[in-house]
């Protein structure tokens, strides 16, 4: 266990690059090849974390300018995930999550129940996440470790349920996202994205990053969008016009670096890919096994970096109108993008169609905080990382409504929240999954 403590310390940009050299080496690739690899991967990673540092520090003051400017009075905190994750990984069942994760994966593989072959570590805080909260529910350790258990079968049919998109418009083939908010919220696209297409005038409506240069030619180019969302914000914040050119340099550049950066994790992942599938074929024939990754992949797009710079506004709108909200979106603005980033791909890049769907999916995520951040915060005082006094909760997780569905049906506490939700969440998981059967996700 202090070996596995040891390793969760080393965070992501360390632990991910470890494990992908051991797989490398596991799938022959040599300690050559599986060192670049494993180096490539941590340059990609330290890179998303520099970017994400630049979006959290610059646009995350924005964010809170805005609220403090538009008066929203919100008093529980979200901390986003870098504030919830530790929660996760400080609890009893943080590391448990681990192992009971790596077993339940293998287990799919064998019975088939998955193509995903799972080397993302570090977001296994996300069940280990929702093991606790149901612990904390319940007060039942064995509770929790069902809970987990039963976050990762769904976790990584998920990552089997969008490979279509994962593969066709993001062009990641041979990698799946089974973790995060992208692929739990995604499933409230595809329903969306049909309704929209039997909707005359609303189903021509285009807007994507690709148009929008096509139509306004240089003005439209990814620097100049990040530029004047970055501007409007800052404006929105109520930041001097000095301070809003800076952010608008500052978001410019995220929509510049983001792809870079992300094409290093590619190029390290490439030949871990294209070993495990050549294995997977010699021992499973047509098996399609893919590599299970961070959903921070998906951020180098420039039409979810661009959805997800204007649903900063949009989601402390939706905060300030939503009747009997506490939470002060804080610490996930600055990500946003990880909510909408498969809606995104399931409509294929239009940022019109992703704004109707993200609207509804921050919605479903902010009311399901406002459930939950209680329990968090109790998480939180139980690890000894909260002070008495404080209120926090998080979108990401936080309103998670696998987390969510388990914490309140385990606990027999039946509303109608609750009834809406499982629902919403069932009816949209089942259509989406019926169209991944019949070829019509993407």
């Amino acid at each position: 266990m202090q070996v596995l403590q040891y390793i969760v310390d080393l965070g992501a940009t360390v632990m991910i690059p470890i494990v992908i050299f051991i797989v490398g080496l596991i799938f022959g690739n040599g300690i050559g090849k599986s060192l670049k690899s494993g180096i490539s991967v941590g340059i990609g990673f330290t890179g998303i974390s520099l970017v994400i540092s630049l979006l959290t520090d610059n646009l995350g003051k924005a964010a809170e300018a805005m609220a403090k400017n538009f008066h929203l009075g919100l008093n529980v905190v979200d901390v986003g995930w870098p504030g919830t994750s530790p929660l996760a990984w400080a609890s009893n069942l943080g590391l448990v999550a681990i192992v009971v994760s790596i077993i339940v994966n293998a287990i799919m593989l064998l019975t088939k129940m998955t193509k995903v072959v799972n080397v993302d570590i570090w977001n296994i805080w996300h069940m280990a996440f929702t093991g606790a909260i149901v612990q904390i529910a319940t007060g039942s350790f064995t509770w929790g470790i069902v809970a987990i258990v039963i976050h990762a079968i769904i976790a990584f049919k998920l990552g089997d349920i969008f490979k279509p998109v994962t593969d066709n418009f993001f062009e990641l083939e041979g990698i799946s996202i089974p973790h995060g908010s992208s692929a739990t919220m995604g499933i409230f696209a595809k329903p969306i994205d049909d309704l929209i297409e039997a909707i005359p005038g609303l189903r021509d409506i285009n807007i994507s990053s690709k148009t929008i240069e096509k139509k306004f030619g240089v003005f439209g180019q990814p620097s100049i969008i990040g530029a004047v969302l970055g501007l409007i914000i800052g404006l929105l914040a109520g930041f001097s016009v000095g301070k809003s050119l800076q952010l608008a340099i500052q978001m410019a550049a995220v929509m510049v670096l983001m792809p870079v950066v992300v094409k290093y994790i590619m190029e390290g992942l490439i030949p871990i890919s294209e070993s495990a599938k050549k294995i997977m074929d010699k021992h499973f024939k047509n098996s399609e096994f893919t590599i299970g990754m961070d959903p921070a992949l998906l951020l180098g797009d420039a039409d979810v970096i661009a959805a997800g710079l204007l649903f900063v506004p949009i989601t402390l709108l939706i905060a300030m109108l939503m009747p009997g909200n506490r939470i002060l979106p804080f610490g996930d603005l600055a990500t946003i993008g990880f909510f909408i980033a498969i809606a995104t791909g399931v409509h294929k890049g239009n940022i019109f169609r992703t704004l109707i769907s993200g609207s509804v999916i921050m919605t479903i995520t902010l009311w399901i905080s406002n459930q939950t951040w209680q329990l968090q915060d109790k998480l939180g005082r139980s690890v000894g990382l909260l002070a008495e006094g404080k209120k926090v909760g998080s979108l990401d997780q936080g309103g998670n409504p696998i987390t969510y569905l388990l914490t309140e049906g385990i606990t027999k506490h039946i509303t109608i929240g609750f009834i809406v939700i499982l629902v919403l969440y069932v009816a949209a998981f089942v259509y989406t999954y019926v169209s991944y059967k019949k070829n019509k996700l993407y």
